[in-house]
């Protein structure tokens, strides 16, 4: 006997737990490890002051500053990366975890975007998460390549991130 994952239709043998094909879990027994449901809320770019200017030429080392804080973390020197957060039982983990840094309450999913890096351009993939992703508070649509530069702020449900090259 077989299971449809609600995400992506693929079939999976019963018992499954994650899909194989996309990582979505295929049955939600336990909360804790779901993605709490955050308030869409523009109010999270107001007031971010303008980060100084980026150099010209290439995207150079990524980093994202956490605007609650004021932490900095940097990105993998990859062309594809996933931004998340880990939680028990996770079969897919994502690249970059925001676990430390408040990420379930916050409304991060567990594998919530994809940054690309195509021809030194980069590009943000919302990966369907529950709360969505903003770009310089609008909206995107899941699963379409979206392109960021220096200073652009990006809100995975109320985590509030904004990207900086060097």
């Amino acid at each position: 006997m077989t299971i449809k994952c609600p995400k992506c239709n693929h079939e999976e043998i019963e018992g499954a737990i994650f899909c194989s094909e996309c990582g979505e879990k295929l049955f939600e027994d336990d909360i804790s490890t779901g993605t709490r449901k955050f308030s869409d809320s523009q109010s999270l770019f107001e007031g971010i002051p303008s980060p100084p200017p980026a150099p010209s030429g290439t995207l150079g080392d990524l980093k994202l500053l956490l605007v609650r804080t004021g932490q900095m973390i940097n990105l993998p020197n990859k062309d594809e990366f996933t931004i998340g957060r880990i939680s028990e039982a996770q079969a897919i983990l994502p690249d970059v975890d925001l676990s430390d840094y408040d990420a379930y309450s916050l409304g991060v999913s567990r594998l919530h975007l994809t940054f690309r890096i195509i021809d030194n351009e980069l590009f943000v993939v919302d990966l369907g998460a529950s709360n969505g992703t903003r770009v310089n508070k609008q909206r995107i649509t899941p699963y379409q390549e979206i392109m960021v530069t220096h200073g652009d702020l990006i809100a995975m449900g109320g985590f509030l991130v904004q990207v900086l090259t060097n």
